[in-house]
């Protein structure tokens, strides 16, 4: 979503001053129960944790991850939906929604894998499903590779990671302007205009879900560590990451996204192991958040998947990557 808030920016330069909110105003709006804070590696996280108790279901639990920019309160219907099978949490990932920004203004992926690992260790997590969406996705699949013993499922929301307009591999993009107004500057119009083209029709874009994204964007510390996670952001040619997952794969696109094209699947559908039997389903008319865009689309199919009793690894001879459903 980053080319959004810079095209925002770009669209509202010298409009108005828009100051932080206080926090304690933003969380009695948006930290109502089931929403809880829990302390793990030297953060306060925002934490949703709702369905069975730990334990009690034998279908594994679920962690889900946001995209760049937004909050856990994009997973508000997914959410709704898969509790009643699963215990589900939802998390704001450090300096994003109402977790505080990182004392040491680090978000490089390899001390965000750190950071998530502690919070799982803390929530009692020990194995969990993951369900990430862009910038949140590349976070899932690399801890998947990473730590294949913590994660049992993996479901991948238009994923982050291979390069695109703006993100080469090895250097992070160019927010120098970006840098100098976003502190300053974000007007709720403007930033209507900047998440528009997350959606395939910009009239299902509700007005509360605008009202939203900019209150929790004025979160104290936000907007900084939106610049700060963006100047240390450096891709790395995915593929052989790609290739260390072992967990069953599903992939969920847009068909009409214009953030991360759908195209870019098959690039995930190459590199995943044939192991992890991934397949994609692509959600017709709908684009880069087709969670918040038609939830009721995709929730059947990511419901399905993460229901499955977990079993072994499939073999090398089951089903072949890259099977494609609609």
């Amino acid at each position: 979503m980053a080319t959004l808030l810079l095209l925002a920016l770009l669209l509202g330069a010298g409009w108005a001053w828009t100051p932080d909110r206080p926090r304690a105003e933003l969380e009695a709006r948006w930290a109502t129960p089931p929403s809880r804070f829990v302390d793990a590696a030297g953060l306060r996280w925002h934490v949703r944790d709702t369905g069975p108790a730990a334990g009690a279901p034998a279908v594994p639990p679920v962690l889900m991850l946001h995209g760049f920019g937004s909050s856990l309160h994009t997973w508000e219907t997914w959410a709704l939906g898969l509790q009643a099978r699963q215990r589900v949490v939802r998390v704001d990932l450090p300096g994003a929604g109402l977790s505080g920004p990182d004392p040491a203004r680090q978000y490089d992926d390899e001390h965000a894998l750190r950071q998530l690992l502690a919070l799982m260790d803390t929530l009692g997590l020990q194995r969990a499903s993951l369900v990430g969406h862009s910038m949140g996705g590349r976070l899932a699949w690399r801890l998947a590779a990473e730590h294949p013993e913590r994660v049992e499922r993996l479901v991948l929301v238009a994923p982050d990671g291979f390069a695109s307009p703006g993100f080469e591999y090895g250097k992070p993009p160019d927010v120098g302007l970006m840098a100098q107004l976003l502190p300053h500057v974000l007007p709720r119009a403007v930033l209507r205009a900047g998440l528009e083209p997350a959606y395939a029709d910009p009239q299902r874009l509700q007005e509360d879900t605008v009202t939203r994204y900019h209150e929790l964007l004025l979160a104290p510390g936000a907007r900084g560590a939106i610049i700060d996670r963006l100047q240390q952001l450096k891709l790395q040619e995915p593929s052989a990451l790609l290739g260390r997952v072992q967990a069953p794969t599903l992939l969920v696109w847009g068909e009409r996204d214009a953030m991360i094209p759908v195209a870019n699947a098959q690039d995930y559908l190459r590199a995943l192991p044939a192991a992890t039997a991934a397949r994609l389903v692509v959600l017709p008319g709908l684009g880069h958040v087709p969670h918040e865009e038609d939830p009721a689309a995709g929730l059947p199919a990511v419901g399905d998947f993460l229901a499955a009793v977990p079993a072994s690894p499939p073999s090398p001879t089951g089903p072949p990557a890259g099977t494609l459903a609609r």
